[in-house]
């Protein structure tokens, strides 16, 4: 072999190798840049992430944009935003005002020990009965069965007084009315199987698309608000009140769990 060709060889080799390692730091610049690139994606997709997250929980739930909102009220009520839930024959001479939430377990065993007596009272026209509901023990655990059994009795009340009072019954009776702090009330499933026990609502379409719906929604939280801003010092759930008087048990201002307790306040306030 000649010293040419030799040559000519190792000139061909070290150019070969020049071309790799061009191809190897081209390939390498590449990389770095691709590598740049998902990078700042990545950041800006996590800074887009966090900016939604910061949006979103800056945003109010939805139950307290309801309170924002238009107002559709039930039939059979009065007053600003249908608030005043007034029930009993217009002969009634006095109104006594109840106070309750929904999850309230006081006011279930109000209901199933007294209620039927408040209701023969009303069917008597011993006085009108005015409901007034708060939801402040969803407060208690982030729940939302109080505001949602709330927009559920509002549909009732839109079929009639007489299904509202039944459908109030049935919520609070011992089959149905759930612990404290179990929030079954926020099922609209459970209303509603609970609304099948009552003739009126039973299968009623127009009643349980209300529901699923939340077309009476705003109305609760309306409701929640008279409940929240009342005049009568009311706090706590149930409370009974009589022109502008606490009715209650005892000096330590129970409310009457009774049925001969509640005759006894309710008389003396009817007199007074």
């Amino acid at each position: 072999m000649s010293k040419r060709n030799s040559q000519a060889a190792k000139n061909a080799a070290r150019e070969r190798l020049r071309l790799e390692r061009e191809k190897q730091a081209k390939r390498a610049k590449v990389k770095r840049q691709v590598i740049v690139a998902c990078s700042v994606v990545a950041v800006l997709a996590a800074a887009g992430g966090i900016g939604y997250a910061v949006v979103q929980g800056n945003k109010p739930s939805y139950w307290e944009g309801m309170k924002d909102a238009k107002v559709v009220a039930p039939a059979n009520t009065t007053g600003t935003n249908g608030t005043t839930v007034l029930i009993g024959k217009d002969t009634a001479k006095k109104t006594l005002k109840v106070y309750e939430d929904p999850r309230c377990p006081v006011c279930a065993s109000f209901e199933q020990a007294v209620g039927s007596t408040v209701k023969k009272d009303i069917d008597d026209g011993k006085f009108k009965l005015q409901f007034i509901s708060g939801t402040f023990l969803d407060g208690h655990d982030n729940g939302v069965g109080s505001k949602n059994a709330l927009s559920a009795l509002g549909a009732a009340l839109n079929v009639s007084p007489e299904a509202f009072l039944e459908y109030k019954t049935a919520m609070y009776s011992a089959k149905w009315h759930p612990e404290e702090t179990t929030d079954k009330f926020k099922d609209d499933s459970y209303l509603i199987k609970i609304a099948d026990t009552v003739p009126a609502l039973k299968g009623n379409a127009k009643f349980q698309d209300a529901v699923k719906k939340g077309t009476y929604d705003a109305w609760a939280m309306a409701m929640s608000k008279t409940f929240d801003d009342n005049k009568d010092g009311v706090s706590g759930t149930p409370s009974f009140v009589m022109d502008g008087k606490k009715l209650t048990a005892d000096n330590q201002g129970n409310p009457p769990m009774s049925v001969a307790d509640f005759n006894r306040v309710v008389d003396a306030a009817l007199k007074g």
